[in-house]
């Protein structure tokens, strides 16, 4: 009987033994944050709590950085900029109406230099125009001697001219370019009689006004 006993305190023993050795409940911190100001509420094992209160300085704002893993500087997107107006249309001294060059080269006897371009899908017509017919060098050139005109036929939706506009481009193009050839320079004397056609020509401004020269001798 007292054997059986002893026995059954040994249990119980090792069991306060396991209580009073394992760790004591882990204090419990919560954080608050709102604006400038962080509070800390902090729970001892006892039961006692604590509370702190710290104002975080202010700082300014920095730029967004980078996510790419390559580095690089915080970069500032600026407002879009309005696309500029496209073809020679927007350059001084261009028009693109066949009857009112016409008009004018009878008024100043100059003979029309008429251009037939595809400003969004012919890479001729685009080196075209940015080689001789955008420079400043030719429309210093041009200002005096020709009457310049332009009727593009853009491919893109978004780049078509105005219903009115294709109208007196398909009008020229049925008077000076039935075969659609693109570019197509045409030069044109002040009576209206067509002088000469030409395709793309390299060398820029200084080579296509020697080839006008010997369309023209009076240039």
């Amino acid at each position: 009987m007292s054997r059986s006993t002893s026995f059954g305190l040994v249990p119980a023993i090792l069991l306060g033994l396991a209580i009073s050795a394992s760790p004591a409940l882990a204090q419990k911190t919560t954080i608050k944050a709102k604006n400038d100001k962080v509070k800390a509420k902090t729970t001892e094992a006892d039961g006692t709590v604590s509370k702190t209160k710290t104002v975080v300085a202010a700082t300014a704002p920095t730029a967004p950085q980078p996510t790419s893993s390559v580095a690089s500087a915080p970069q500032t997107v600026l407002p879009a900029a309005p696309a500029p107006a496209q073809g020679l249309e927007s350059a001084a001294g261009w028009v693109s109406d066949l009857g009112a060059a016409q008009a004018q080269a009878k008024a100043t006897n100059r003979p029309i230099l008429a251009i037939f371009s595809g400003s969004d899908w012919c890479k001729p017509c685009i080196m075209y125009e940015q080689e001789v017919f955008a420079k400043p060098e030719f429309a210093e050139y041009a200002k005096d001697k020709l009457v310049l005109a332009h009727f593009d036929f853009p491919r893109q939706k978004r780049n078509q001219p105005t219903a009115a506009q294709l109208k007196l481009n398909e009008t020229a193009a049925a008077q000076l370019n039935r075969e659609g050839e693109f570019p197509l320079a045409v030069v044109i004397s002040p009576e209206g009689k067509v002088l000469a056609k030409t395709g793309y020509i390299a060398g820029g401004p200084a080579a296509f006004e020697a080839y006008l020269k010997k369309v023209v001798p009076s240039l």
